[in-house]
């Protein structure tokens, strides 16, 4: 049964692709959506299994990888963080097939589509569910794979490509952090499994010298993991890749936003939280770039124009909070956040695709206003995710935002202070792109087409169906699963984060906050859905001021231009490297030195060597006679002084000597 969780998403994927074209489009929607389907109810048999009944489940297949002290088997472990990603990854999974199939009904290549969905949802399960360092990896690279190709599907535009691209270059920064962290592990632990590292990490730590400076172990294989969790969960400096991916279909967005690529980061950290807890170091900096990205993300989405990407820079600012969370020793309540924000920032995506759909791709939200009316299920289920994402009362989203949040303000700390208030800002933030969203699409005056209103309709049943699924997700689950994930004196988790006992501040999180502190969240939600009410739709006055007023235009261009994050990058790094990349490597290396200490250039020395030596047969025979008396004479000569000379002559310069002479002489030819 454990089994058919992973592999079943890769059996439907695997017919989709090799025979979608007998299948048909109809015929490989619903193969692959019963596959996935299927492993999201074996999810749930697993989940109930595993950490309600306190038995997790390991199973070791087969011998992957043994070469003396190096082993890696392909094994597969199932606790109470791996069950619960697994219901995340499988249910919004499943829902997203179903919802594909209307939405994707008119594409051609729907079969694909399909096959790549699927192969997103077999990787991800292979990545929780590993039990070694290789394992994950290789989950790890399997979800970019998936990821480039779902963003890259519609090939034929331009801004697909480039954003496929972009998020496939951007996460390849990340992996060159991953992969010397696991080199790490493997140098100091010599292991790649779990367990074992995990049980070893409490013993005396080594430190490492290089270029004459001392590195604490442990907190350099910490960062070096983080780096490789900020390619992969759009954290500061790499999240620039997450909303040009809103270039692929919508239900891409949804998967890749909710339940699989960006929440890969945050599930390694908890994994390797037993690593994490021992350096204070690495724990600051993990807090100080969430805080700093959710802080960054939120502020970028207040002036976008673009429907999903205000959502996707939505995705960056709770991944902050989950980061952060795992920064201030809350691993647990980081993987709740996770899960509650899955089912409504998918909700939100499939919402959006809903209208994308029916205002024939119209993405701009300036383009739009007065749908209400004519899409009230998706309005509702609209409203429903962006009060959850909010942090509205008694909504999903304010059972694990809010404790986060208290949590931050508990730990007492420089860092945790620091988290705390950049939160509660993007929480004003978040509450203001959140209803200027809806206000710009649903309730001001329409600046649609005549033609696009006239054809508009509300979400299909297939596209139906799972956005009623994900709005009664979105109201409940966060109050269902509260107590029994993060309650006190709870043993849902069984130890697997750990959390040294002084860092364990939950308790006082629950008691020793004060009311208005608790209050602080509700207070600027509040507000800032007031300042979204008040400028968006009434004060049409304000705006222009806002927008003709010097020091304001200047303000609006650099939200709306992102931070000049593209434009920094592109400058500083990009073209450095394209440079370095054209003048360095290619010029001077490649179609330099390589090749005239190479193919080429031995090539050339040998063919103008026997030019020169033809030269000599001049036929007359006391030349030959001359030349191989010369020829003894020196041979004989060299022979007895070697060892004399040999000290002086290296045999290498003088190869390279004789070869530039060769190079030259044609050149002044």
């Amino acid at each position: 049964m454990y089994l058919l969780i992973v592999f079943l998403p890769l059996l439907g994927s695997s017919v989709a692709g090799f025979f979608g074209r007998f299948l048909g489009s109809e015929g490989s929607a619903i193969l692959t959506t019963t596959c996935v389907s299927f492993s999201s109810i074996l999810s749930l048999i697993a989940f109930y299994e595993v950490a309600p009944g306190a038995s997790a489940c390991y199973l070791r297949i087969a011998p992957w990888i043994s070469s003396e002290m190096f082993d890696a088997s392909w094994g597969f472990l199932f606790d109470s963080p791996t069950v619960v990603m697994l219901i995340v990854v499988t249910s919004i999974s499943s829902l997203v097939h179903l919802y594909s199939i209307s939405y994707m009904s008119e594409d051609p290549h729907s079969p694909r589509f399909m096959c790549y969905l699927s192969i997103l949802t077999f990787f991800m399960p292979m990545l929780v569910t590993g039990d070694n360092s290789l394992q994950l990896f290789l989950g790890w690279e399997g979800v970019g794979l998936a990821s480039y190709l779902l963003i890259h599907f519609w090939f034929t535009r331009l801004q697909a490509d480039k954003a496929a691209t972009k998020a496939m270059l951007v996460n390849r920064v990340g992996d060159f952090g991953l992969a010397p962290g696991i080199s790490g592990r493997f140098t100091l632990f010599q292991t790649v499994d779990f367990s074992t590292i995990f049980a070893r990490a409490s013993a005396p730590r080594n430190s490492w010298i290089y270029c004459n400076m001392r590195f604490n172990a442990i907190s350099l294989i910490c960062i070096l993991l983080l780096i490789g969790a900020v390619g992969k969960s759009a954290q500061i400096g790499s999240h620039t890749w997450s909303p040009d991916a809103m270039e692929g279909p919508t239900p891409v967005s949804a998967s890749i936003h909710a339940a699989t690529m960006v929440t890969a980061g945050v599930f390694m950290i908890a994994r390797c939280s037993p690593l994490f807890e021992y350096p204070p170091t690495a724990l600051i900096v993990i807090t100080s770039a969430g805080a700093t990205t959710s802080f960054l993300a939120a502020t970028t989405g207040i002036l976008q124009n673009d429907l999903k990407r205000v959502i996707a820079y939505s995705t960056c600012s709770q991944l902050g909070y989950m980061i952060f969370a795992c920064g201030i020793s809350n691993y647990s309540v980081s993987v709740f956040h996770l899960m509650n924000h899955a089912f409504f920032k998918a909700l939100l995506f499939l919402s959006a695709g809903s209208v994308i759909h029916a205002m024939s791709d119209e993405q701009d939200m300036r383009k739009m206003g007065g749908l209400a009316s004519s899409f009230p299920l998706t309005y509702a289920m609209m409203l429903i995710g962006s009060l959850s994402l909010i942090g509205f009362p008694f909504l999903t989203g304010f059972y694990s935002k809010d404790v986060i949040l208290e949590l931050a303000y508990t730990k007492y700390t420089i860092s945790g202070n620091f988290a705390f208030w950049l939160g509660s800002i993007s929480v004003l933030f978040t509450s203001y792109y959140s209803f200027r969203l809806l206000f710009l699409t649903f309730l001001v005056p329409t600046n649609s087409f005549g033609r696009d209103i006239s054809r508009c309709h509300d979400a299909p049943i297939p596209m139906a169906i799972p956005s009623i699924l994900l709005a009664l997700g979105s109201l409940f689950v966060g109050y269902l699963a509260k107590d029994m994930m993060i309650g006190l004196g709870t043993n849902f988790w069984a130890n697997s984060p750990l959390v040294l006992p002084k860092n364990e501040i939950l308790a006082e999180s629950e008691f020793a906050v004060p009311t208005i502190t608790k209050l602080i969240p509700i207070l600027f939600s509040t507000s800032g859905a007031f300042v979204a009410y008040n400028v968006n739709p009434v004060a049409d006055q304000f705006q222009r001021a806002f927008q003709t007023s010097t020091f304001c235009n200047r303000l609006y261009s650099f939200f709306n231009k992102r931070w000049f994050f593209d434009q920094v990058l592109n400058d500083f790094l990009v073209r450095s490297f394209l440079r370095f990349g054209y003048e360095v490597s290619f010029e001077a290396l490649d179609k330099g030195a390589i090749e005239i200490l190479g193919p080429y250039g031995i090539s050339y020395t040998f063919r103008r060597l026997a030019e020169r030596i033809s030269q000599l047969q001049s036929g007359f025979v006391y030349h030959y006679a001359f030349a191989m008396l010369l020829g003894s004479t020196l041979f004989v000569t060299f022979s007895r002084m070697w060892d004399s000379l040999s000290s002086w002559v290296d045999n290498r310069s003088s190869f390279i000597l004789i070869v530039s002479s060769f190079y030259t002489k044609s050149s002044q030819e």
